[in-house]
C-alpha cells in the first residue's frame, strides 16, 4: 500500500492535482473520495475528468447517484453518494456493472458505502485547514488492495 499527500493552496491547483490523477487512470480502475462538504471534491472530480479526456461539463450527480461521460478515452462513472439512505441502494442501481466494468469510477462520499467498495481501490482523502488559508488542501492518495501501486502517487 502506497500513500502521498499533496498539499494545494488554490481551486486551481487543486483541479490540476485531479486532471494528473485522472491522466493517470486506466480503465478497471476505482478511486473512492472523501472530504467533508465544501472541500473540493467537485473541483477535483472535473480535473479528473479532464484528465480523462472528457470534453462535456461535469458536475456533482447529488440527485441521479451516478453521471456517465463516455466522450474521454475511457468511460467515466461519476458517482455521488451522499443522498444514499440504505447502503443497498448501490445494489439496486448495479454498482458492480461499474465497479468491475471497462470504464474508470469516482466515488464522492465513499466512506458512506465502505461495505460495498471493492477493497482494490485508490482512496483520495481531501481535507481542509483554514489555519494555513481558505483554499488550502490537504489531499491523501492511498491505493488500496492490490490497485497498481505505480503511477499514482508521484
Amino acid at each position: 500500500m502506497s500513500r502521498t499527500v499533496y498539499e494545494t493552496y488554490t481551486s486551481e491547483e487543486t483541479w490540476a492535482l485531479g486532471e494528473k490523477l485522472g491522466s493517470l487512470a486506466k480503465a478497471g480502475d476505482i478511486c473512492s473520495l472523501i472530504g467533508d462538504l465544501g472541500v473540493g471534491k467537485t473541483v477535483f472530480t472535473q480535473g479528473f475528468a479532464r484528465g480523462l479526456g472528457v470534453k462535456e461539463p461535469v458536475f456533482s450527480p447529488t440527485f441521479t447517484i451516478v453521471q456517465i461521460y463516455e466522450d474521454g478515452r475511457v468511460p467515466f462513472y461519476h458517482f455521488d453518494v451522499y443522498r444514499i439512505g440504505d447502503p443497498e441502494e448501490m445494489e439496486e442501481i448495479g454498482c458492480e456493472e461499474y465497479f468491475y466494468g471497462n470504464g474508470v469510477c469516482l466515488i464522492e462520499w465513499a466512506d458512506l458505502i465502505e461495505e460495498f467498495l471493492p477493497s482494490d481501490r485508490l482512496s483520495i482523502t481531501i481535507e481542509k485547514n483554514l489555519e494555513k488559508g481558505f483554499d488550502y488542501r490537504k489531499i491523501t492518495v492511498q491505493s488500496m488492495g492490490q490497485i497498481r501501486k505505480w503511477g499514482y502517487c508521484i
